[in-house]
């Protein structure tokens, strides 16, 4: 058993959302996520891993004022519905805004949560346009609509520095190539669906445990998802070797072999010497946990495939 109980979600059993339980579940899935434990390189319930500048405490502060405000991205996404939906993430801008100040006033300047206001905005205005729609909120349609609202994104904001002083996010793409959140939104999410999704889903079959579940999940998203939070910490050298070590935990049965846990903490020890932390595979990871309580759209997914056969 991991070290710390995480309380199951139901999925839904209706295709359909409101405000109030987005931002239930938004709340939910971020606590899930910051106190799951052990964590390599990050903050949970054991340290405040490889951060100097926030801890537990810190993480659950934000997520008091960050989860509220994602009623409003689900208000925005119902409300314009009938526009085109790249014109959408234009709209919800201010609002990210407005819930990153409040973010930085709560944890004294801190950033706790700005990828993740980011992802969930987009994800909460997403079910708001279906529901709109008449459309269900399931998994890959909600996924679907942030890659609509996201389209052309990494190319507008990305792959051209246009003279001005150049963002971690645009040096990390026009150096390595690396789009980091803002490509994983543009791919409706495609590392958690592809990647983190199956094995979460696999794991929970398996066991039950949905601890358990949720670490494997992060080791893979460790492994195969170009993190650029570790870019900006310890460069690609930083990344190679934490997705080298990720992946040598799988290799050995991860979280499920005998003395997988404390394999765990080992690389979590690691981690903080190296002052590497994997800040983007744990959004993923709450993301993937958000998404598993809502339907699977299966029948679509095998329609699609014959369709494009």
């Amino acid at each position: 058993m991991s070290e710390v109980i995480i309380s199951q979600h139901r999925p839904l059993s209706r295709q359909t959302v409101t405000a109030e339980e987005m931002v239930s579940r938004v709340g939910r899935a971020l606590l899930t996520e910051v106190r799951l434990t052990p964590k390599p390189g990050l903050v949970d319930i054991r340290n405040a891993g490889a951060h100097r500048d926030m801890d537990l405490a810190t993480f659950e502060a934000s997520t008091a004022v960050v989860a509220p405000w994602m009623e409003k991205f689900f208000i925005m996404g119902h409300d314009t519905a009938n526009i085109t939906p790249e014109q959408v993430l234009t709209m919800l801008r201010p609002v990210g805004m407005a819930c990153e100040t409040d973010m930085l006033e709560a944890t004294g300047g801190v950033n706790t949560h700005r990828g993740a206001i980011f992802a969930f905005g987009l994800l909460c205005a997403a079910a708001g346009r279906l529901v709109a729609r008449g459309e269900p909120v399931e998994q890959h349609r909600v996924c679907d609509q942030v890659a609509r609202f996201c389209r052309g994104l990494v190319a507008r904001e990305l792959s051209s520095s246009e003279g001005k002083k150049v963002s971690k996010g645009e040096g990390h793409f026009l150096r390595y190539g690396l789009s980091g959140a803002r490509g994983e939104a543009e791919s409706g999410f495609h590392t958690v669906r592809t990647q983190a999704m199956p094995v979460f889903n696999r794991v929970m079959a398996n066991t039950g445990d949905a601890n358990l579940a949720l670490l494997q999940t992060l080791l893979h998203l460790m492994a195969w998802n170009d993190d650029t939070n570790l870019v900006s910490r310890g460069g690609l050298e930083g990344l190679n070797f934490v997705q080298q070590q990720a992946q040598k935990l799988l290799w050995e049965g991860g979280v499920l072999a005998d003395g997988g846990l404390e394999a765990l903490r080992q690389l979590d020890d690691e981690l903080i010497v190296r002052h590497l932390s994997p800040g983007g595979s744990a959004d993923l990871l709450a993301v993937t946990w958000f998404l598993s309580g809502f339907p699977g759209d299966v029948p679509a997914l095998i329609a699609r495939f014959f369709i494009d056969s």
